[in-house]
């Protein structure tokens, strides 16, 4: 008989190494250490430096014995996130640990057998290994469903013709995309997608990467039926075995609460040292008073734009509360004087950071409204909070999930390319006074749909708990194929 440590499922987790994937394959990691499923979870070495220096994140593991870190070897990096080849070069920068991981999950054969890939979903040599060694690779997609299914489709785009886009008439309607024909136009679609030429490699990148998934085991999704029902229908055409489990951090939450009977927010996965003084500052403004200004891990702004939302904020009359990340300006060098209504109007109803703690501060009751970037980690947040969206999308799936938010869910405003003082001010006033009813309406509607999901009996609870006993299964039938018949 196997030794019983070795009938534990054991996950290998490999995330790409930037904020928003780290934290949402964390959180999928913290649920199956809770589950008695054992976990490596695989990190940059600069990466695993910074949670060190940043959070409790290493040291609160140890409380799960089947958890370790493993981090790669130094030549693969994170890259550098100001460089406008970031995402091209962090890539690259990642197939180099195709031989590496091969030799790891081989390695840990005779003491704690790795008997799945858990994988982000842009690393098809994962699959390569996976397949090469006989262990099952399930991809996490760490984007919306919209998101995924906008990329997914990229060759009915390019067959119909939308893609390269036609002119510069950027609300042309697509078509293409099944079950968004109603209301998506060209400015919705992704940056990678108004390239002139197809044959661009971040277009490249992500076609080949994509239509990849139908390799893998199973496709997870950090989203909820009654969010995205209609197109994880269209998802499920092609790819019949999905599991949606989110809102993650949601499903933490409920598990806390029932072991202390207490709201407790999850731990932070944060590469940022998170500034506190937010949380002491919101505490003396009124309920739902405040909006919160975040433009997430990567999203960087021009000293132009940076003037353009500081002006429209200030104007608003409303309090604010904004994260400015010190690397996320570009074009910053030399000093710029800042305008006296301005550092009035900040230190009258303004209060900055660094970076914060974004789940505790989403929850503060002060919180009335979220001008954001509409990365997907941060509109779930929101989304269970019930605080209403402007949404100014930057990059990757947020041009998509900004277009949900405004057109489909109807749970904020969606600003994307626009960038001036008027268009902010109008709707910082919006969104905080002339229309504050309809939209926390409908943001509280969406909540608590969200809430209903992570808890007993919902559709989220119930394919995590599906998520789980696959995955046990799969440890049984990997014990039994190297059980020696008699």
């Amino acid at each position: 008989m196997a030794e019983q440590t070795n009938m534990y499922p054991h996950v290998l987790i490999f995330p790409m190494p930037v904020q928003g994937h780290i934290n949402s394959m964390f959180k999928l990691t913290e649920l199956l250490c809770i589950a008695n499923i054992h976990a490596t979870y695989l990190l940059t070495v600069e990466t695993h430096a910074r949670l060190l220096a940043n959070t409790n994140v290493v040291s609160s593991y140890t409380k799960y014995p089947g958890f370790r870190f493993q981090t790669l070897p130094e030549s693969v990096s994170g890259g550098n996130a100001e460089s406008k080849d970031f995402i091209h070069n962090l890539y690259e920068s990642m197939k180099t640990a195709k031989g590496f991981l091969r030799d790891l999950v081989i390695s840990e054969g005779l003491k704690k057998p790795v008997t799945c890939i858990i994988a982000d979903g842009v690393m098809r040599f994962t699959l390569d290994v996976g397949e090469e060694i006989g262990v099952p690779v399930m991809y996490f997609r760490t984007i919306s469903a919209c998101s995924f299914w906008s990329y997914f489709c990229m060759n009915k785009l390019i067959e119909a013709g939308d893609c390269p886009f036609k002119g510069d008439d950027m609300d042309l309607p697509i078509k293409s995309v099944p079950g968004m024909e109603s209301f998506l136009r060209q400015r919705d679609l992704p940056k990678m997608f108004r390239v002139a030429d197809r044959n661009d490699r971040s277009f490249q990148m992500m076609f080949t990467e994509t239509q990849q998934t139908v390799r893998a085991q199973a496709l997870i999704l950090n989203t909820f039926e009654d969010l995205e029902g209609p197109i994880l229908s269209q998802i499920h055409t092609r790819i019949p075995n999905i599991y949606t489990i989110g809102p993650l951090h949601a499903h933490l939450k409920v598990h806390t609460e029932l072991e202390t009977e207490s709201t407790t927010l999850s731990q932070s996965n944060s590469l940022w040292e998170e500034d506190r003084s937010c949380i002491k500052w919101l505490e003396d403004q009124p309920m739902k008073s405040v909006i919160y200004v975040s433009f997430g891990s990567l999203a960087m702004v021009t000293k132009e734009q940076l003037m353009e939302f500081w002006h429209g904020l200030v104007n608003s009359g409303h309090r604010f509360l904004w994260v400015i990340r010190p690397d996320s300006i570009t074009g910053a060098e030399g000093s710029q004087e800042i305008p006296a209504e301005l550092e009035e109007g900040t230190k009258a109803r303004g209060h900055m950071v660094n970076w914060a703690p974004q789940e505790e501060v989403l929850a503060h009751p002060a919180i009335g409204g979220f001008l954001t970037h509409s990365g997907w980690n941060s509109t779930l947040e929101n989304i269970c909070e019930g605080v209403p969206m402007i949404c100014w999308p930057y990059f990757a799936d947020q041009q998509i999930n900004s277009r949900f938010v405004g057109e489909v869910w109807k749970i904020g405003l969606d600003i994307k390319d626009t960038c001036d003082r008027c268009t902010i001010e109008k709707s910082v006033k919006d969104l905080m006074g002339d229309r504050k009813e309809e939209f926390a309406k409908s943001a509280k509607e969406m909540a608590t749909l969200a809430s209903k999901a992570v808890n007993e009996g919902g559709s989220s609870r119930s394919n995590l708990n599906r998520l789980i006993e696959d995955i046990q299964s799969m440890c049984v039938q990997s014990q039994q194929a190297k059980t020696p018949i008699s």
